[in-house]
């Protein structure tokens, strides 16, 4: 419901107004209607603790993360981030991977002392602060105030690509080594070091008197093995190196690293770092529409990785068995494409698929082989409250029951952990979820 759900916009209606006023209300895409003629999204700048927005040259389908050297879990502002983004230019050849880094972002909504933090979070008979506690409170308050007034920096640095990018990944080990899938048909890898040096070098890291790195703007590697075009990309986390890239036309090839100096060298990565082998084709009965929407790597093992397909299939390979997934099960039984997938890090036996019919689904990998190839597996939660696409899915990295899910309307916070709610029907007509309590954005 809409008391459930703290607002992240508000929809302000010009036309009617109550005693001279405008009427501003807030707008939930999972249970409010469309919009109507005369209304608008304004965002509520309480409801975040830091937003920031910045507009791109041209519209961007994928991004990602360049893991920095400052340490996980990052809670003191001001915060930096590393960013590879992607375009989809009106032309081939204005295409740019771009390198940003953001820094100085700090806290925008409303400052609250450590005492204000703890009430919200277990009431306030619970807060034993004394006079020394409010003392330090009172200086973190002012340290606060002056972070508030920095401004946001942005540092970038775009390199030429050949063709759109559909999907962007840096390898988690080396995160210098950006790949792309173009729809030209083509993977690239890319060598960032040398922007990653400058980076670090503007931040007052002067890399202890040894040169700059060269940049290199065109990619060391261009894979061009695929029949067509792809979505479907995935580093694995558990060995160095190993990728999978899956293409719409239901193929994917495996990546290993090369043995040898070649792989990551002192002298820079380049075409023979990798060998790809076009290792699994269209397979079960997912033939006509075979193409791979997503891939994802086990946390946990090196040679398991699952897809996500169109037809509503969800299949999971061991690269050790050749030519055919391990499971392959119909799980939308109306066929609708499942988009995204997520592999929760914390509990290997937990999967997450998201649809194009809307429909968010957690699978326990313990139960997801059926006893008959004509029965679909049992959930251990399904959500359809949705009433657009599924687009990406990620959990949370240190909770294991939280996980962000995006449609084409906003982004949702999940709590698994929340007990079961007993069906019901919304205010907005949708049916009520199970398993988990969510907030929207």
């Amino acid at each position: 419901t809409d008391e459930k759900l703290p607002s992240s916009a508000v929809a302000s209606r010009d036309p009617h107004q109550y005693d001279g006023q405008d009427v501003v209300r807030s707008w939930n895409p999972l249970t409010s209607g469309p919009l109507a003629p005369g209304e608008k999204l304004e965002v509520d700048p309480t409801a975040y603790k830091m937003l920031h927005g910045l507009t791109p040259e041209w519209p961007s389908l994928s991004f990602d993360f360049i893991r920095d050297e400052l340490g996980e879990n990052r809670t003191r502002f001001p915060h930096s981030a590393i960013v590879a983004v992607g375009s989809q230019a009106d032309r081939t050849d204005r295409n740019r991977l771009t390198i940003m880094k953001l820094s100085d972002l700090a806290r925008t909504g409303v400052v609250k002392s450590a005492e204000e933090e703890d009430d919200d979070i277990l009431g306030e008979k619970y807060n034993d602060s004394d006079d020394d506690d409010d003392e330090s409170d009172d200086e973190s308050e002012e340290e606060d105030e002056e972070v508030a007034d920095l401004d946001p920096v942005v540092e970038h640095y775009s390199l030429r690509h050949q063709g759109g990018i559909n999907r962007i990944r840096a390898m988690p080990q080396h995160p210098e080594v950006v790949a792309t899938w173009s729809d030209a048909g083509a993977v690239n890898l890319y060598d960032v070091r040398g922007i990653l040096d400058t980076f670090a070098r503007s931040a007052g890291d002067g890399g202890g008197g040894a040169a700059a790195t060269k940049f290199r703007r065109d990619p060391f590697f261009v894979y061009q093995g695929h029949s067509t075009e792809g979505y479907a990309m995935d580093w694995s986390r558990v060995k160095t190196g190993q990728m999978a890239t899956g293409d719409c036309d239901g193929n994917i090839h495996i990546w290993q690293p090369a043995s040898g100096p070649s792989f990551g060298n002192a002298g820079g990565w380049n075409n023979s770092s990798f060998s790809v082998s076009a290792t699994y084709g269209p397979s079960g009965g997912n033939i006509d529409n075979p193409s791979v929407e997503d891939i994802q790597w086990s946390p946990t093992e090196s040679t398991v990785f699952a897809t996500a397909e169109c037809g509503g299939y969800v299949k999971v390979f061991d690269i050790r068995c050749k030519d055919r997934p391990m499971i392959s099960n119909k799980i939308h039984s109306n066929g609708a494409d499942v988009n995204v997938l997520a592999w929760n890090g914390l509990v290997s036996n937990l999967l997450a698929t998201g649809g194009d019919d809307g429909v968010f689904t957690v699978w326990d990998l313990r139960n997801f082989q059926p006893a008959s190839a004509d029965v679909a597996p049992s959930p251990l939660a399904r959500f359809t409250a949705h009433r657009n696409p599924i687009t990406s899915l990620e959990w949370h990295p240190t909770d294991e029951s939280m996980i962000a899910v995006s449609d084409e309307a906003g982004t949702y916070i999940y709590d698994l952990s929340i007990e079961e709610d007993e069906p019901s029907e919304n205010a907005g007509g949708v049916s009520g979820t199970t398993g988990g309590d969510e907030e929207g954005g």
